[in-house]
C-alpha cells in the first residue's frame, strides 16, 4: 500500500512505480487532482493507479489510520501509526513546520485548560489527532520532528 498526503507533484511523484498497488485517498482529493491544473497529470493517471477513494477517516491496518487534516488541500490526509513503544504522526503537510504543530497544540491544550477567549485557534481536526497522544509527529518539508 502507498500512502500520500495529498496528490501534489511532490509527494505522488514516484506512485508509478507502484503500479497495481492500491492507493487509498480522499474522494476530494482525487477529483481535484483529476480536474487538472492541481498536478502533474501524468502522475495522478498513471497505467496501473489502484486508488481506493475513501471519505473521512479509515483504519487501513491495525494500528494504522488515515485522518483527514484538509487545509494545504481540502483533501490532505496524515497517516497515524501506532505501535507499542508510542504513535508516530506521519502529518505531511497539515502544519508546513513543527512550530505551527506546536503553536496548535499549546491552544488545544489552553482551551482544553480553560483559557477564557480570546485565545488563538487550532484546527479543528487536532482533537482528532491528540486523542492518539502522539509520541512523534513527522512533516513532509520540515525536518523537525515535534515530540511532547
Amino acid at each position: 500500500m502507498v500512502t500520500n498526503c495529498h496528490l501534489h507533484f511532490d509527494h505522488c511523484g514516484n506512485n508509478p512505480l507502484f503500479a497495481h498497488t492500491p492507493i487509498p485517498v480522499q474522494a476530494t482529493e482525487l477529483a481535484a487532482a483529476r480536474r487538472g491544473g492541481y498536478t502533474i497529470d501524468g502522475l495522478v493517471d498513471f497505467p496501473g493507479a489502484t486508488y481506493e477513494q475513501i471519505t473521512g477517516e479509515t483504519q487501513i491496518a491495525p494500528g494504522l489510520w488515515i485522518i483527514p487534516t484538509p487545509g494545504h488541500t481540502d483533501g490532505h490526509q496524515s497517516l497515524v501509526v501506532q505501535h507499542d513503544d508510542g504513535t508516530v504522526i506521519l502529518a505531511g503537510q497539515a502544519h508546513d513546520v513543527a512550530s505551527h504543530f506546536t503553536a496548535d497544540h499549546l491552544a488545544h491544550r489552553a482551551a482544553r485548560d480553560g483559557l477564557t477567549p480570546p485565545a488563538p485557534s487550532w484546527q479543528p481536526w487536532m482533537d482528532r489527532l491528540l486523542t492518539f497522544d502522539p509520541r512523534r509527529v513527522l512533516f513532509a518539508h520540515d525536518n523537525s520532528v515535534w515530540e511532547p
